[in-house]
């Protein structure tokens, strides 16, 4: 069975698994304090080009994404979000657990854009009633987004002005950063991205890691943020073993140059799709590809590889996704090019 469900199908890359058993009988303090910790979050700085940057690691995006939120929310605000947005349709309200309500915009191909972020938030503060509202207290966007769509540098400059204009934090959501970074036709770079963000994570769990997401604030983290962390259990003991991981990943540029793997497996792929004549769902230029199904031949598929549901079209076609990754194998990619 072939497998492109997702891109975190695997374990982790053998350079990481290397230093884990290299390391494994080392004593070392807890909690983030080891010279490993340090020494990564060093390197994320130097990576950043933001060399006063706090950096923390948590345990996986879900938990990163409530954590950050929780901590830059006031009780009465709450976080503007693409509708399709991963903090309103796949965290299973996490949210809206600490207390906060996601506030949607519209999404253009995955993309909020910064004119309605402004109307939105010009529209809330024109309202009398608004003291009797959730306040929107911060923007989330993610990169790339939940369609594999990116930011350009431009939108993430107007977008980051919106939110200095009414002084609301912009965070960004990596979890597939990586990806996004060596995608074709970027003009975005990490330095950018720290220019641009009040806080963003850099994902791990899909990009080489077993597990981890390494939480950025270029210029000051919110008071406390480790006691926060540790309240919504994101908070390792051994924080040894996110911090080896994301020590191996920026050392040499492995992070970005696994993740050039998935860009050009994905685009192979891509090309066949086109060739073949199925209909694309989104296209982009990164390692999720979107068809539109019709149900009898996804069911015929599904006998020879796996792949991810994504919507229901309508009563006879579906959207599903096809994921690549750091790993993903070129003859795997030939196979199923052959099936399709």
């Amino acid at each position: 069975m072939l497998s492109f469900v997702n891109d975190y199908s695997e374990g982790a890359h053998e350079k990481i698994l290397e230093r884990l058993v290299e390391t494994n009988r080392e004593s070392l303090s807890g909690y983030g304090t080891d010279r490993y910790s340090e020494s990564a979050k060093e390197k994320i700085r130097q990576a950043c080009e933001c060399p006063n940057a706090d950096v923390y690691f948590l345990v996986g995006g879900t938990q990163t994404n409530q954590t950050v939120i929780d901590a830059f929310l006031q009780q009465y605000e709450g976080v503007v979000a693409a509708e399709t947005g991963h903090v309103n349709v796949h965290e299973a309200g996490a949210i809206e657990f600490t207390g906060h309500k996601v506030l949607t915009v519209p999404q253009h191909d995955g993309k909020i854009c910064a004119k309605e972020l402004r109307d939105y938030i010009a529209t809330f503060y024109g309202d009398a009633n608004h003291e009797h509202m959730v306040f929107p207290g911060m923007a989330y966007i993610s990169h790339p987004t939940e369609l594999g769509t990116l930011y350009t540098k431009k939108e993430l400059q107007d977008i980051s002005a919106v939110c200095k204009e009414y002084e609301i934090p912009l965070y960004l959501d990596g979890a597939r950063m990586g990806y996004g970074l060596v995608s074709e036709g970027t003009d975005v770079t990490l330095a950018d991205i720290a220019t641009y963000c009040d806080a963003f994570y850099i994902g791990g769990t899909k990009v080489g890691a077993l597990c981890g997401e390494a939480v950025v604030f270029p210029k000051k983290a919110p008071k406390h943020f480790l006691t926060i962390i540790k309240q919504h259990g994101a908070l390792l003991a051994k924080g040894r073993l996110t911090a080896l991981q994301f020590d191996t990943l920026f050392t040499d540029h492995l992070y970005t140059e696994i993740s050039k793997n998935a860009i050009r497996m994905a685009n192979m792929l891509r090309k066949a799709f086109e060739e073949k004549g199925y209909t694309f769902y989104q296209k982009n230029p990164t390692n999720q590809i979107f068809i539109v199904l019709e149900n009898d031949r996804m069911e015929e598929l599904k006998k020879q590889v796996a792949f991810d549901f994504w919507e229901k079209a309508d009563d006879t076609h579906t959207v599903v996704r096809f994921a690549t990754s750091w790993a993903t194998k070129e003859e795997d990619v030939k196979a199923l090019i052959e099936i399709i």
